[in-house]
């Protein structure tokens, strides 16, 4: 096997913070941020998740490009948990600067809506909602004084796609992705962007939780290659979102979906008046 090819040094000097970076989708943002040259704080939540860290930090050390990796146990359930993280990261790197957050870490009770009990409700609002505020609330305090700080959101394809038994994970990324905009609107002045990536299916634990026959219809449907995304596909985007060439990003949600759109979406042509149903990456003339 080839070696990989060192990526260029976009991150260097920076101090970022990674939720639920123990494996999937986060575990590939927090390497490749730190491919990057960027510090990275790794959150988690349970001692299970204690060796995958490990062995994370372990391969960010073994970079030896200047970057490093810190890590922290913290249920982002509790209201102290956002402080938690913060301090930490400040003396793990000692700083008093954090230039990107990444709001990763999320839960999602797939069930059907008659059968959601107010707990169910809650939890998810809770991590998936309350937990990036507060959080992002606690490190804004912290983004550099000359502007360049990074927010990025992750949110899903659910927020707009109307999936069956996902009405409260798909709420609670719709309201992820109205914070997105508000916070753009509320860091701009200061310099700083605040941006949401919105995977389609890829690889993950929490796509291992849904209906097999479910996620191969959306592999098959996903126009780029037929296949399901990887945690480097998302990475990517992350790592550009949170670098200089980015700046003049900000508000939006990039759908990373390899092209497949879920969601009804009506687009009116602004030349000819045509009326566009597009359902499943396909478009239908109606």
């Amino acid at each position: 096997m080839a070696a990989a090819i060192p990526k260029p040094p976009s991150l260097a000097g920076k101090v970022a913070i990674v939720t639920g970076a123990s494996r999937g989708i986060g575990e590939a943002i927090a390497f490749d941020l730190a491919s990057r040259g960027a510090s990275v704080m790794i959150t988690y939540t349970s001692a299970s998740s204690e060796a995958k860290v490990e062995n994370l930090i372990a391969r960010i050390g073994s970079l030896k490009n200047g970057s490093s990796a810190a890590s922290v146990k913290a249920d982002l359930a509790l209201p102290s948990s956002p402080q938690q993280i913060v301090d930490a990261t400040l003396s793990a790197f000692a700083t008093e600067t954090i230039h990107i957050l990444v709001n990763n870490a999320g839960i999602a009770d797939n069930k059907p809506m008659v059968d959601m009990n107010a707990g169910d409700f809650d939890s998810t609002l809770l991590l998936n909602l309350r937990a990036p505020f507060f959080l992002t609330q606690g490190v804004r305090k912290h983004f550099p004084s000359t502007g360049g700080g990074r927010v990025i959101n992750i949110s899903s394809v659910a927020a707009r796609g109307g999936f069956p038994n996902g009405s409260v994970y798909g709420a609670s990324k719709a309201g992820l992705e109205a914070l997105t905009r508000s916070w753009a609107s509320e860091f701009g002045p200061a310099g700083h962007t605040v941006n949401a990536v919105s995977p389609g299916a890829t690889q993950s634990d929490m796509l291992d939780q849904l209906d097999k026959a479910f996620v191969d219809s959306l592999r098959k449907s996903t126009p780029m290659e037929n296949r399901l995304g990887t945690g480097q596909d998302i990475a990517d985007i992350v790592s550009w979102l949170a670098s200089e060439e980015s700046r003049w990003v900000t508000g939006q949600t990039i759908a990373a979906a390899g092209g497949c759109i879920e969601s009804i979406v009506i687009v009116v042509s602004s030349i000819a008046g045509e009326i566009f149903v597009i359902r499943d990456c396909s478009c239908k003339f109606i």
